[in-house]
């Protein structure tokens, strides 16, 4: 026979329903600040109540368990009982993995906040009990155990715990209840309250007594000494530091076989000695700071480190140096594939330009012939394609470049790229007019020219000006723009190549009472008494006017030097003077009256 306890039942149900008010009013009670909260609150009152719901099914589970000892031999009620005693279990089964789940999701969003004792953190509060959740619960205990630590009459066996039903409180000389360990501490760290108790236990008792220890006046006077032996050595460090770069230096001063012509880069003196030794003293100077600046700096989180006051600041000090080290040597390793592809791809092109630069070379020099492609197209034709091609290789590694996708560089190179187009309309003109002329092939290095109303020899052509001297030594600088928009008179382009030779001409009047053959003869031997003047084709003389007092002659003659015009011209005056004066004839230009004396 079941011996039924009413009082049993009754308190079942008020423990139950307690627990369901309180589980109402730790969901409802207090508004929380925002959705996170409101929602992590919930969960944590429905955990409370899955809590408290388990332990009224544990009180059920012992009754049932009792009933089944009692109804032993009665088959119906056994099967009853034991069929209730699997539902329970089942259902608290499926409680603790529905509670593993919570608290793993609330984990992830639940930020812990530490109690401190000093500047030590000994533990974290994850939990809020009642009306004080986890951040005001765990400066309370903060506060609580550094009034422990200041305690001149501190004893470690003053503390304790006092366990109530499956509450347990840590308790110092019997008043200062420190923490109180609730259901929810061991569900979410997955241990037993009482266990959990005894952790906080050891670790209180433990911190302050590490704390008293280490401000003991022995271990003052320790942290001092220590102190003073640093300071000491970093003394002997920075005096070495300075002794070693001061020696540096005057070996710089003193070796001046280590200088030599200074800085050259392929015979052309970039920095004179006196120059390059100032700029190794400078660097000298400038990596003695930094090595005395970087000894110091190290030095000061292993001074911090001496005293627990200070010794949080060490790892500030060191990550200030270090995070960026570290950052920058992951940026480096991450980077290194990108840096492998841009290094593969400037060699695929290098050799490249290489095979061209060879076939453009050969067609210069002539061992290379393209029908319609002239030799001295070969080097400008080159230097396009090179220009095209880097080009193409920069847009193919512009995407492998470190920070090309950050905003700021693409907004850099927007800029840059309307910064050029505004500004370099000229110089784009010049620069087509350049090519234009490349291919025009209009005069070659040494020509002598005319462009324009400047006349003389061209010294250089690049892709934006041409510089021609002139006959009194003048260099003018000729933008391309112009020298393609402007008439060009080539002196030289029929003075190589087996040509005949440019004809250079001069007209002189002479009265129309010398025979016109006598004229032609005087004229033809002045041009062949001329220097660099060709005897084949042979001179020849045209007739240009027919004027009132005179006849115009012009006296025609080739040379193959056109760069020496002046000078022949000159030439040709001279003997044009000595023949017309040897025969008498008188030379009407320019006119002039002549009043003559008569002979008696």
């Amino acid at each position: 026979m079941i011996v039924r306890k009413p009082y049993s039942s009754l308190f079942l149900f008020f423990l139950f329903f307690f627990g369901l008010i309180n589980t109402t009013h730790l969901a409802h009670g207090q508004k929380p600040k925002d959705t996170v909260n409101r929602n992590s609150d919930l969960d944590v009152a429905l955990l409370i109540r899955d809590q408290q719901q388990a332990n009224v099914d544990s009180l059920l589970k012992e009754r049932l368990e009792r009933e089944l000892i009692a109804a032993s031999g009665n088959v119906k009620k056994t099967f009853e009982l034991e069929k209730k005693l699997r539902e329970i279990e089942r259902t608290d089964s499926l409680r603790k993995l529905s509670q593993l789940q919570e608290i793993a999701s609330l984990k992830k969003t639940t930020k812990g906040y530490p109690v401190v004792l000093n500047l030590d953190t000994l533990f974290y509060i994850y939990t809020r009990t009642g009306s004080f959740d986890a951040k005001e619960r765990a400066q309370a205990i903060s506060e609580k155990i550094n009034k422990i630590y200041e305690d001149a009459f501190y004893n470690p066996d003053s503390l304790r715990i006092n366990s109530l039903n499956d509450s347990h409180d840590i308790i110092y000389k019997k008043k200062l209840i420190i923490l109180t360990v609730g259901n929810l501490d061991g569900l979410w760290l997955g241990k037993s309250n009482a266990a959990l108790a005894k952790d906080y236990l050891n670790i209180i008792k433990n911190g302050v007594e590490s704390e008293k220890k280490s401000h003991s006046l022995i271990n003052w006077a320790k942290r001092i000494g220590l102190s003073l032996l640093v300071i000491l050595m970093l003394i002997v460090i920075i005096k070495v530091t300075n002794y070693f770069f001061r020696k540096t230096a005057n070996y710089i001063v003193n070796q001046k076989i280590l200088l030599g012509n200074g800085l050259v880069i392929k015979k052309t003196q970039i920095l004179s000695p006196k120059y390059l030794e100032g700029i190794l003293l400078k660097i000298n100077s400038i990596v003695k700071i930094i090595v005395i600046l970087l000894v110091i700096y190290l030095s000061l989180p292993l001074l911090f480190s001496i005293f627990p006051e200070t010794e949080g600041w060490t790892n500030t000090l060191l990550k200030w140096i270090l995070s960026p080290i570290k950052g920058a040597t992951k940026a480096i390793v991450d980077y290194l594939p990108n840096l492998f592809t841009i290094i593969v791809v400037y060699y695929i092109f290098k050799y490249i330009l290489k095979a061209i630069k060879f076939f453009f070379r050969e067609i210069r020099v002539g061992n290379v012939k393209i029908k319609g492609f002239h030799q001295d197209w070969a080097m400008p034709t080159f230097n396009i394609l090179k220009v095209i091609l880097y080009a193409f290789m920069l847009v193919i590694i512009f995407p492998y470049l470190p920070g090309s996708s950050s905003p700021a560089f693409q907004g850099v190179s927007v800029f840059l790229g309307i910064l050029l187009s505004l500004g370099s309309s000229s110089a784009t003109s010049n620069l087509v007019a350049g090519l234009v002329i490349t291919y025009m092939r209009p005069f070659k290095l040494g020509d002598r020219v005319k462009i324009g109303d400047v006349t003389g020899d061209v010294i250089e052509k690049t892709m934006l000006v041409t510089r021609i001297r002139t006959i009194k030594n003048e260099d003018v600088t000729v933008p391309n723009s112009m020298v393609l928009s402007a008439s060009t008179v080539n002196y030289s382009a029929r003075t190589k190549n087996n040509e005949p030779g440019l004809i250079l001409h001069y007209t002189v009047t002479i009265g129309y009472d010398v025979p016109w053959k006598q004229v032609y003869e005087l004229l033809t031997n002045a041009a062949l008494a001329t220097v660099h003047i060709e005897k084949e084709p042979a001179p020849f003389v045209l007739q240009t006017d027919l004027d009132d007092f005179s006849i115009g002659y012009q006296i025609n003659a080739y040379t193959l030097q056109a760069n020496l015009q002046a000078g022949i011209y000159s030439n040709l005056m001279e003997n044009i003077q000595d023949e017309f004066n040897k025969a008498g004839v008188e030379i009407l230009s320019p006119n002039y009256n002549v009043i003559r004396k008569e002979e008696k």
